[in-house]
């Protein structure tokens, strides 16, 4: 029993660190569902989280990925983005986030921040620069680049709140 609660206690743990690299745009979900995994894999406890649990967590994995994706290239797309602006916008957020984590000097606080900045930033910029190569006049440019920094911050919020509900079924899947 006491192994049982010590082995959950260090996955509650990596999980709460996975779940806050999400901020970063680290592929936070899927590193809880990999955790959940290994735990069910190596785990001979007869009770707490099952297969079923995993499948769930590997759904909801998938889900915030497809927000994400979708929400951070919906919203620019509808403003008439180019591909190439698209593509431009993902690969700076990434970058932006990046960044952005080392340039806030406050420790913990001031990387989150600093990797969602650099990660709004970085759409902004990507999308603009992409209409801009494309020849699209400065306004439209700049509405592009606002919606793809609208969506991205969405798009990570919708999975972060996804992310929450993995971390939360897994909790409870510990007293089931």
């Amino acid at each position: 029993m006491t192994s049982y609660w010590l082995w959950a206690g260090l996955l509650i743990a990596l999980n709460t660190v996975a779940l806050f690299g999400n901020l970063f745009l680290l592929p936070g979900n899927w590193l809880m569902t990999g955790m959940l995994g290994i735990f069910v894999l190596a785990s001979d406890f007869g009770r707490g989280p099952s297969w079923a649990v995993v499948l769930v967590c590997l759904v909801l994995s998938g889900l915030g990925e497809i927000l994400e994706l979708t929400m951070g290239s919906a919203k620019a797309a509808k403003k008439g983005a180019s591909r190439r602006a698209l593509a431009i916008s993902m690969l700076l957020s990434f970058a932006g986030s990046i960044i952005g984590t080392f340039l806030v000097p406050i420790p913990v606080v001031g990387s989150v921040v600093g990797a969602i900045l650099g990660a709004a930033v970085g759409a902004f910029v990507g999308a603009w620069l992409g209409e801009a190569w494309k020849g699209t006049a400065h306004r439209m440019r700049t509405e592009i680049g606002t919606a793809a920094m609208v969506g991205r911050l969405l798009g990570m919020f919708a999975k972060g709140i996804v992310g929450a509900a993995i971390f939360v079924v897994q909790l409870v899947s510990f007293w089931l």
